[in-house]
């Protein structure tokens, strides 16, 4: 077979097996070249290389993200297949684990998997308008899955690339969010009204007089640029006006 030299980023789609004449690990590595769920390809993937079949054993399970390099097997009939034989593996991302009670019955699990799913393709679609086409200039890259180990469930993985501009861009967005929170509750007219009445009622001078006569002469500097800063230039009990 002719082989060519190549890397692949994919998720580990279930745990690898073992030939037990020569050691090899076999694999299938779920890819995704693009965006598009129709364009998900399966490699399958071997090695003897202990490196690799150690990191296999030892530190990968299905539904981690993987970069595998070696040398893809083209086949030598139309009726072949590809094989990408590998010489190094390295762990991109780690699935979470997953604890279903055994108690929970199929029905209970569904809904929230359901749910879960459609947040996923409603998030990937998001993002995916986001980041545009990918370019060069696209360095950051988005891993979006289910947790738990992924023997199933890989059409629900998603990987997209952005550009640092993009993900400032999200960022913001995201800060955006924690600063103004949606609590879902609505005050009353008439107690907005009331409130500001409150607030416009209070004498900031007179407030300041009763703070400052409370406060140790030493402190009296740093008290008073607190209240400056939290009400603007508030003049002091011995100012003229």
């Amino acid at each position: 077979m002719e082989s060519i030299p190549l890397a692949l980023d994919g998720y580990l789609s279930e745990a690898p097996v073992f030939s037990k004449q020569d050691g090899t690990a076999c694999w299938r590595l779920n890819c995704s070249p693009t965006a598009e769920l129709v364009d998900d390809m399966t490699i399958p993937c071997t090695s003897q290389n202990p490196d690799v079949i150690n990191a296999l054993v030892t530190e990968c399970r299905p539904g981690d993200f993987l970069r595998v390099t070696g040398h893809l097997a083209l086949p030598d009939s139309a009726d072949g297949g590809l094989q990408l034989q590998a010489t190094t593996l390295e762990i991109l991302w780690e699935a979470p684990e997953l604890d279903i009670p055994e108690d929970d019955t199929d029905t209970d699990i569904a809904r929230p998997e359901t749910n879960r799913n459609t947040a996923i393709e409603a998030l990937a679609e998001a993002l995916t308008s986001l980041a545009g086409q990918p370019g060069p200039d696209a360095s950051i890259r988005i891993h979006i899955s289910p947790t738990g180990a992924l023997g199933t469930g890989l059409e629900h993985c998603h990987t997209i690339d952005i550009t640092p501009a993009r993900a400032h861009q999200l960022a913001d967005q995201a800060d955006a969010m924690n600063c103004h929170p949606d609590t879902g509750t609505v005050l009353d007219p008439q107690t907005v009204s009331e409130l500001a009445k409150v607030f416009e009622d209070i004498d900031l001078a007179g407030l300041t007089g009763a703070v400052l006569n409370s406060t140790r002469p030493e402190h009296r500097p740093k008290v008073t640029r607190a209240i400056d800063d939290m009400f603007g230039d508030v003049p002091g009990p011995d100012d003229p006006e």
